[in-house]
C-alpha cells in the first residue's frame, strides 16, 4: 500500500478540509490522476495518485486534516480490472468520443449558449446537443463547474423546473463553513476592529477612457491577444498615485511603518469558494497589455480554484470592482495588513455641469477606504483626486505627468 498524505502547501498552513472525493473508494486509478479536492484557509488544491492501483479512502468529505495526515492509500499491487483500459488506450477512446460529435456540438445551441463553449464531458455535450437541453436548467456537479452525464439526465427528468426548487418549499439546509469562508470572515471582522477605517468618495467622468476603448479595442486585441478593459487604466492610475502618496502604499507592523518602493496591486475576485485577492506584482512597471494579461490570468485561475499561495500573498494596495455586480456606491473594507483599498462602481450616465452647461456623461463613483492611523485626510483625498485626474486625462498615464507642466517645470 502507498500512503497518500496531505502535502505541505505553505508555512502558515497547518490544516485543510477535504472538500470532495473525485474518485471513490475501490476505484481503479491511474498514476497522476486527481483523487480529491482539498481546501486550505487561502486556496483550493488537489491531490494526485502517485501510482496506478485500487484506491482506499481513509478521510471523509468534510474532514479537517493536518499537514502530513494520510488521506487515502493506493494498492499498487492490485490487478488491473479487465474492463479498465490502459492509459494509452483510454486516451484514444476519449479522442474518438470527443471527435465524433464535434461538428454537431459546435453547431448546436441551447438557450443561446453554444454547447462547445460549456465545460462539459464529451458524453454530456453530445446529449445536450441531441436533446436540445436548456443549459440553464442543468446544475453541474463536476470539478470547476463541469457538466457530467448524470447532470444532463437529471435535467431531462425534471423538464420545466429549476433543479432543487420545489413549489412552496420551506426546506432548510445546514452546511459546514469552508476554511476559506471562515478566513474571509475573520479577516473582515479583524479589519473593522483593528483599523481606524474611513472612506472618502469622488466621481470620475469615464468619457475619455470609453472613447479610447471603443477606438482601439480591436487593434489592442489584435496586437496583444487580450481585451482592453477598465482594470488596466485603474491599476496604472493607482500606481502613479501611490508613488506620489507613499503612505497610501504603506502599512503598520507593530510600532513601525513599512513603506514600499513598488506597487503590488491586489485584485479582489469573487471565486466559487469565496473572495480571493491575487496580486499583480510591480504593477508600476507593467504596460497596459501586461496588466490586462495578468488580470485575465489571475481571474481565470480564481474561477478554476487554481491560484497558488504565492499568487495571493503580499500586496500593498487593493482594487475591488463592485460595478460588475451593479453596485452604484459602497464602502470597501481594507484588506489587512494593507492601509487602503479603492472601490470601483457601476458606470451610469448622469447629468453633470461642465462649463456652465448641463451635459450627460458616463460617470463612476469611486471610494477609497483607508486606515486613518497611517493616512491623513489630506493624503487620502489628494490620492483619490489624483486617480480621478489620471483617469479623466488618460494621456497622463504615459508618464504620470502633464507634458506641458513637465516642459515648464511647474
Amino acid at each position: 500500500m502507498i500512503d497518500i498524505k496531505v502535502p505541505t502547501i505553505g508555512e502558515s498552513i497547518s490544516e485543510v478540509s477535504l472538500v470532495k472525493w473525485i474518485k471513490k473508494d475501490g476505484d481503479w486509478v491511474e498514476r497522476d490522476e486527481i483523487l480529491a479536492e482539498l481546501e486550505s484557509e487561502k486556496a483550493t488544491f488537489e491531490i494526485n495518485a502517485e501510482q496506478a492501483g485500487i484506491l482506499k479512502t481513509i478521510a471523509k468529505e468534510g474532514d479537517t486534516l493536518k499537514i502530513g495526515d494520510i488521506a487515502c492509500q493506493i494498492d499498487e499491487k492490485a490487478e488491473r480490472p479487465a474492463d479498465t483500459a490502459k492509459p494509452a488506450e483510454s486516451v484514444k477512446k476519449e479522442v474518438a468520443v470527443a471527435a465524433a460529435p464535434a461538428v454537431e456540438i459546435k453547431k448546436a445551441e441551447t438557450a443561446g449558449v453554444a454547447v462547445a463553449d460549456m465545460k462539459a464531458s464529451p458524453v454530456a455535450a453530445a446529449i445536450i446537443a441531441d436533446k436540445k437541453v436548456d443549459v440553464k436548467s442543468i446544475v453541474p456537479s463536476g470539478t470547476g463547474g463541469r457538466i457530467l452525464k448524470n447532470d444532463v439526465l437529471e435535467a431531462l427528468s425534471n423538464p420545466g423546473r429549476k433543479p432543487g426548487l420545489e413549489a412552496f418549499s420551506r426546506g432548510e439546509e445546514r452546511s459546514k463553513m469552508s476554511n476559506l469562508r471562515k478566513t474571509v470572515s475573520r479577516r473582515l471582522v479583524e479589519a473593522k476592529n483593528t483599523t481606524a477605517m474611513l472612506t472618502t468618495f469622488n466621481e470620475v467622468d469615464m468619457s475619455r477612457i470609453m472613447d479610447i476603448r471603443s477606438k482601439y479595442k480591436e487593434k489592442f486585441k489584435e496586437s496583444h491577444g487580450v481585451g482592453l478593459g477598465f482594470m488596466s487604466f485603474f491599476t496604472k492610475a493607482c500606481s502613479y498615485a501611490l508613488m506620489e502618496w507613499p503612505s497610501v502604499n504603506a502599512y503598520i507592523d507593530g510600532e513601525e511603518i513599512i513603506n514600499h518602493s513598488y506597487c503590488d496591486i491586489s485584485i479582489a475576485v469573487s471565486a466559487p469558494k469565496g473572495l480571493v485577492v491575487p496580486v499583480i506584482r510591480n504593477a508600476e512597471s507593467l504596460s497596459m497589455a501586461e496588466i490586462e494579461k495578468k488580470v485575465l490570468e489571475l481571474a481565470g485561475k480564481a474561477r478554476d480554484n487554481k491560484l497558488s499561495m504565492e499568487e495571493m500573498q503580499g500586496g500593498t494596495f487593493t482594487i475591488t470592482n463592485g460595478g460588475v455586480f451593479g453596485s452604484l456606491m459602497s464602502t470597501p473594507i481594507i484588506n489587512i495588513p494593507q492601509s487602503a483599498i479603492l472601490g470601483m462602481h457601476k458606470i451610469e450616465e448622469r447629468p453633470v455641469v461642465i462649463g456652465g452647461q448641463i451635459v450627460i456623461r458616463p460617470m463612476m463613483y469611486v471610494a477609497l477606504s483607508y486606515d486613518h492611523r497611517i493616512i491623513d485626510g489630506r493624503e487620502s483625498v489628494s490620492f483619490l483626486v489624483r486617480v480621478k485626474e489620471l483617469l479623466e486625462n488618460p494621456e497622463l498615464l504615459l508618464f504620470g505627468k502633464d507634458p506641458v507642466k513637465t516642459l515648464l517645470g511647474v
